[in-house]
């Protein structure tokens, strides 16, 4: 407890209130773009973007980059970053497929195997990108980014340079199409991490540990805090969730999708930023990156809906991230001023 105290006191740039309130702006400014995005589009066309369906269907594009999403807000919130995200979620599935064609069969045991490998080399590379970057003192854009060019190399290695297929068809039809009471399960598993990542990141030593790292990271040692175990703990906490939103991949997409995720990394920061975490670090909130991470899917779905170029989805999701990042930089420049 006492070590407790002594980070709070010593965290004292920003202001803990303050911190609150721009936490609070953020979210409150991030559900206002997520309502106009949705009638802006709903007004154009009522048609097909207002149905159960197309909710679904964002719902679920949404899920599969919320996994990535929450261990992202960690690693921003310690001031990281982890641009290996999409290149691990591809080698966790195609390391988690080759076990579970290893094992053989179709069925629970076959499908835990899975789940277990891909979680599991997902927080190995992890480990590697926390270790790099407090062991090796090597910045965390540079190491995860060599982790991103190694993960990838390695996965189209391990799986003959083209996608593997076979997934087990209860794999598949539960966690792929399966759903309860008409919410895919893919929603609810990506609601779950969130909802456990938003009490870490709030209620727990961990979460407050990770704040403060970010807020002033040498005030944290004084405290007596191990910083360098704890950054290495949240890097392959965003590993672990990589190798799990890689099995969710090869539950919905049935193939392990080698050329599919080279942007998720960008949806991954976009949506944390545009949900209220601060790139500078200290200021983190896993449910803002829940309507964070909705926006660009909307956004998504809403131009395939206008039958707009797909490249042109690319620029507008460009476009936000440098926006959102120069709003976040202002913001922390008045802050400090006031």
């Amino acid at each position: 407890m006492a070590v407790q105290e002594d980070v709070r006191t010593s965290e004292n740039v920003p202001p803990e209130r303050r911190r609150m309130r721009l936490r609070h702006t953020q979210r409150s400014w991030s559900v206002l773009v997520l309502v106009a995005l949705l009638a802006l589009f709903s007004a154009l066309r009522p048609d097909q973007f207002v149905s159960w369906f197309n909710a679904k269907s964002i719902a679920v594009d949404a899920s599969s980059y919320l996994l990535i999403a929450v261990g992202m807000t960690f690693v921003i919130t310690i001031a990281g970053i982890d641009l290996s995200v999409g290149s691990v979620l591809v080698f966790s599935g195609v390391v988690s497929l080759k076990a579970m064609h290893a094992v053989g069969g179709d069925g629970l045991l076959v499908c835990l195997v899975g789940l277990a490998v891909a979680v599991l080399s997902g927080l190995l590379w992890g480990l590697v990108n926390g270790v790099i970057t407090t062991r090796g003192g090597v910045s965390p854009l540079i190491a995860t980014l060599g982790t991103f060019a190694a993960a990838t190399g390695l996965a189209y290695i391990l799986a003959g340079g083209q996608d593997m297929h076979g997934v087990p068809t209860s794999l598949a039809d539960t966690l792929g199409f399966g759903d309860f009471l008409g919410i895919p399960y893919t929603v609810l598993v990506a609601l779950g991490v969130a909802a456990i990542g938003a009490f870490v990141m709030s209620q727990t030593r961990f979460g407050r540990y990770t704040a403060a790292i970010g807020s002033n990271e040498e005030a944290v040692r004084r405290a007596a805090v191990n910083v360098d175990r704890h950054i290495v703990k949240v890097y392959m906490l965003s590993g672990a969730l990589s190798g799990l939103a890689g099995y969710v991949s090869l539950a919905r997409f049935q193939t392990t999708t080698l050329n599919g995720h080279q942007t998720d990394m960008l949806q991954a920061i976009l949506a944390v930023v545009i949900g209220g975490t601060s790139l500078s670090g200290g200021i983190g909130t896993v449910l803002g990156t829940v309507v964070g991470v909705t926006i660009p899917s909307v956004l998504t779905d809403g131009f395939v809906i206008l039958g707009l170029e797909p490249f042109w989805q690319q620029v507008a999701l460009g476009a936000a991230l440098v926006g959102v990042v120069m709003v976040d930089q202002r913001r922390r420049g008045r802050n400090a001023r006031g």
